[in-house]
């Protein structure tokens, strides 16, 4: 399991995720500068030790009223390569040293371990805590389809293509060649209903759900990451 370690960043993720965000389709500001603070998340392993992958909730509060964003992000030691246009910025780790930190849903790593989540292949992380598992993740892949095609997690995973737009972010993969399926990453989070449904998962083949907190402190839960049959089943651009 990763390690986590509690140390310095400068500049911090929130302060470049503040200059990120603004450029991003799916953010609703207004204009004015995020107001962010840590929501919640979680973490995933890189079986190679190499890619830190986290999950993370984060709060705008500078609109009208609070944004809750989920921002996947992968942290490597040199540039990822062809992923210039997923950086959100360079940071220097108090441990680690110089880190490039990236939009997670273009790095073939972070989407390898999340469809490993889906397919029960990997456990969800504790987003502060080394060596401990976050049993409020659930995740489930309902599809029917070959064992061939989802023995070992990422290993007949392809990261096809991303489509990035006002409604979220898609990520295509392609299962040995043969199949191809939709991670939609819900930029937005919206709390499951009081009866614990979610349009969104109850339409889906597999899904990942996790925490965060509200802005007055009450814990919320709901759909981080839906799965979907084919090409991007919702419009994002």
């Amino acid at each position: 399991m990763a390690v986590v370690h509690h140390t310095t960043l400068k500049p911090s993720k929130l302060e470049l995720l503040t200059s990120w965000l603004p450029t991003q389709p799916w953010y609703l500001g207004t204009g004015s500068a995020p107001d962010l603070t840590k929501a919640g998340g979680f973490r995933l392993d890189d079986p190679d030790g190499e890619v830190g992958l986290e999950f993370m909730a984060v709060t705008d509060a500078s609109g009208d009223r609070p944004v809750t964003y989920h921002v996947p992000l992968s942290y490597r030691g040199a540039p990822l390569e062809g992923g210039e246009h997923a950086l959100v910025g360079n940071t220097e780790h108090g441990v680690l040293g110089r880190r490039w930190i990236y939009d997670g849903t273009h790095d073939p790593v972070l989407i390898a371990q999340l469809f490993a989540l889906i397919t029960g292949k990997a456990q969800a992380q504790d987003q502060n805590a080394s060596e401990a598992v976050d049993p409020s993740v659930t995740a489930s892949f309902t599809a029917a389809t070959t064992e061939a095609s989802v023995s070992g997690g990422s290993a007949a995973l392809a990261l096809v293509d991303v489509v990035n737009g006002p409604r979220g972010t898609d990520a295509l993969v392609a299962l040995e060649a043969t199949r191809h399926l939709t991670l939609a990453i819900h930029r937005m989070l919206q709390p499951q209903r009081e009866d614990g449904t979610t349009p969104a998962v109850t339409t889906a083949i597999g899904h990942v759900t996790a925490g965060w907190h509200l802005p007055d402190g009450t814990p919320a839960h709901g759909p981080f990451v839906t799965v979907h049959d084919g090409a991007p089943a919702r419009t994002t651009a």
